[in-house]
């Protein structure tokens, strides 16, 4: 069973397509089916499946997620009790939970079984940069 680990540096709050990255991988494993496990190792990014072809729909998911869970220093959200860590460290705990930490790629004739428009993104719920790590596993 091939398993990675990769490195994802982020610049702050933001979509970071890795796709490429992750189909490199399938294809040096040699297996022309499987499942592949894609987990991200921490608590305040995630990972979604999302279009690759128009950078409006990351800049849109990026605003949208920003009104459902603003900073801890907005006045709407005065309520939270964890914010030692900075405004956006509670916000990006949640934007974690409401995505996934976790996501199935099938493996079909030894490619990523994604759609035409599909992309693998780290999505970033912090401000500063950060070095994300994402573990690969396939299981064929």
């Amino acid at each position: 069973m091939p398993q990675t680990l990769l490195t994802i540096s982020t610049r702050g709050q933001g979509l970071y397509e890795f796709t490429d990255q992750v189909a490199d991988f399938v294809r040096s494993s040699g297996a022309e089916e499987g499942l592949l496990t894609v987990f991200v190792r921490h608590t305040s990014c995630s990972l979604i499946i999302q279009e690759n072809a128009d950078p409006d729909v990351q800049r849109d998911l990026r605003e949208f997620f920003h009104r459902l869970v603003p900073p801890s220093d907005d006045a709407s959200m005065r309520w939270m009790v964890h914010t030692t860590e900075g405004p956006d460290d509670m916000p990006a705990h949640i934007k974690a939970a409401l995505t996934a930490t976790s996501i199935g790629i099938p493996i079909m004739r030894g490619r990523l079984a994604l759609g035409t428009w599909q992309g693998i993104y780290l999505f970033e719920h912090r401000d500063r940069p950060h070095r994300r790590e994402v573990f690969l596993h396939l299981s064929v």
